[in-house]
C-alpha cells in the first residue's frame, strides 16, 4: 500500500509525528511488522541495524617511547532492543554512511590510551588482551551511541624504528641456527637416503637383471620343453600304452591265477582233505577195531582162565564129593545091613550109582558154558546143589525102603 510501512528484518521503522507514543522516545519505533503512516501528518524513516565495519590504522606509543602503527578492525551494528535504536537514531539517521568514520576514531583513541601503558613485548603477546582493554574502554561511549561492538582484532603492528626487529634478532639468529642445523641434517639425511636409494636402485637393477637372466632360462627351458613335447608325448603314450598292456598281463594273470586256484588248486585241497579225512577214519576205525580186539582177546582170555580155574575146582570138588559120597555110601551100606534086605538093595544101588551120577554132573558142569558171578564161591555153591539134590533122592529111597510092607486088601465079592 502507498501508506503501509514495513521495515526489513535489518531495518527499524521511525514514525514520527504521532501523538501516542509507546516509549519515552518523541517517535515510535517499529521491528519486525508493518505499520500505517499518516501521509502529511507522520513521517516514517528507515533506520539499518545492518552490520558495520570499521578499519583502524593509527600511530601509538607504548610506554618505552617506541613508536609503533597499529592496524585494527571492529565489527559493530546497533543494538536490537528500543533504547539504542533511539540513541542511534538521535546521533546517525541523518549521517548513517559515516557511522564508520566515526566509531573507528572513537576506537582510535581508545587503543592509544591503551597501548600508551603497554610495552611492546606485551602488545606482542597480548593481542587479545589489548583487544579485550579496548572494547571494555569504549563500552560506555558505545552504549550511549546504541552501538554493540561484536568483534574487535589487532591484525597488524608495525614498528618503523627497527625495535621488533632487534627484538626478534635472537629468536631469527637462533631459529636462522637451528634452521641451518636442521638444513645440515637434512642434506646429511638427504645424502644417506642418496646412497640408500642408489643401493637399492644398485640391487634392484642386480635383482632384475637376475630375474631378467631367470626369465631368459625359463624361456629357454620352455623352449626345449616345447621343442621336446612332441617326442615327450610320443613317448609318453608308448609309455601308457606299455602299462596298459602290462596292466591286461596282470590282470590276465590274475584271472588264471583265481582260475587255476578254483580249478585245480581248491579241488585238490578239499581231495587231499577228502583222502586225509578218510584216511584219518581208517586209523581211528582200525585202533578202535585193535582195541575191541585186544579188549575181546583179554575177555576170552580172562573167562578160559576163569573157566579152567572153574573146570579144576570142578574137578578137585567133584574128587572130594566122590570121596564123600563113598564114605556117604558105605556108611549107608552099613545101616541098611542093619536095617534089613530091601533097604540094603536099594542103598546098594543107589550107593553105586551115586559116583556116576556125581561123576556126570560133574562132567555136566566142566563142559558146560557156565557163567560164575562169585568165582569158586558160585562153583561150591553149584556142586553142593547137586550132591544135596543126590542125598535128597538118597534119603527119599531111605524113606520108601524103611516103610513095612502093607498086606494085600481083599475086596468083597456079590454074589
Amino acid at each position: 500500500m502507498l501508506f503501509w510501512y514495513v521495515p526489513a528484518p535489518n531495518e527499524a521503522l521511525l514514525i514520527s509525528g504521532s501523538k501516542r507514543q509507546a516509549q519515552d522516545t518523541q517517535f515510535r519505533i517499529v521491528t519486525g511488522h508493518g505499520s500505517f503512516v499518516m501521509p502529511i501528518k507522520q513521517k516514517a524513516r528507515m533506520l539499518s541495524l545492518a552490520l558495520r565495519e570499521a578499519e583502524i590504522a593509527e600511530d601509538c606509543v607504548t610506554q618505552q617511547g617506541i613508536r609503533l602503527t597499529v592496524r585494527a578492525v571492529t565489527v559493530f551494528k546497533v543494538g536490537d532492543d528500543t533504547v539504542s535504536i533511539a540513541n542511534a537514531a538521535r546521533r546517525f539517521l541523518t549521517e548513517q554512511r559515516r557511522m564508520e568514520e566515526l566509531v573507528g576514531r572513537i576506537f582510535a583513541g581508545h587503543l592509544r590510551s591503551i597501548i600508551g601503558g603497554l610495552t611492546v613485548e606485551q602488545i606482542i603477546r597480548e593481542r587479545d588482551r589489548v583487544a579485550q582493554e579496548v572494547k571494555a574502554g569504549s563500552h560506555t561511549e558505545m552504549e550511549k551511541l546504541g552501538i554493540v561492538v561484536d568483534a574487535l582484532q589487532i591484525q597488524e603492528i608495525e614498528d618503523a624504528t627497527g625495535y621488533i626487529t632487534n627484538l626478534a634478532a635472537p629468536h631469527a639468529a637462533a631459529v636462522a641456527s637451528q634452521a641451518r642445523i636442521a638444513q645440515a641434517r637434512a642434506d646429511q639425511e638427504a645424502a644417506e637416503r642418496e646412497q640408500e636409494a642408489a643401493a637399492l636402485k644398485a640391487q634392484y637393477e642386480r635383482d632384475t637383471a637376475i630375474k631378467r637372466a631367470g626369465f631368459v632360462a625359463e624361456t629357454e627351458q620352455a623352449n626345449a620343453k616345447a621343442a621336446q613335447a612332441g617326442p615327450l608325448a610320443e613317448a609318453r603314450a608308448t609309455q601308457e600304452v606299455i602299462e596298459e598292456q602290462t596292466s591286461l598281463a596282470r590282470r590276465q594273470a590274475d584271472l588264471a591265477a583265481q582260475r587255476l586256484e578254483a580249478e585245480v588248486r581248491r579241488p585238490a585241497d578239499a581231495e587231499a582233505y577228502r583222502q586225509r579225512t578218510l584216511a584219518e577214519a581208517q586209523r581211528d576205525r582200525a585202533k578202535f577195531e585193535a582195541e575191541g580186539e585186544a579188549y575181546r582177546r583179554t575177555t576170552l582170555a580172562t573167562a578160559e582162565a576163569q573157566a579152567a580155574k572153574v573146570r579144576a575146582e570142578a574137578a578137585a570138588y567133584a574128587e572130594r564129593t566122590t570121596a564123600e559120597a563113598q564114605a556117604a555110601a558105605n556108611t549107608v551100606r552099613a545101616e541098611s545091613l542093619r536095617g534089613g534086605a530091601q533097604e540094603l538093595i536099594a542103598a546098594n544101588r543107589v550107593v553105586e550109582n551115586l559116583p556116576a551120577l556125581v561123576e556126570a554132573a560133574a562132567q555136566g558142569i566142566a563142559g558146560s558154558n557156565l557163567t560164575i558171578l562169585n568165582g569158586s564161591e558160585g562153583v561150591a555153591q553149584v556142586a553142593t546143589g547137586i550132591v544135596g539134590q543126590g542125598l535128597a533122592i538118597l534119603d527119599a529111597l531111605r524113606q520108601s525102603t524103611a516103610r513095612p510092607p502093607q498086606p494085600p486088601t481083599s475086596e468083597p465079592t456079590t454074589d
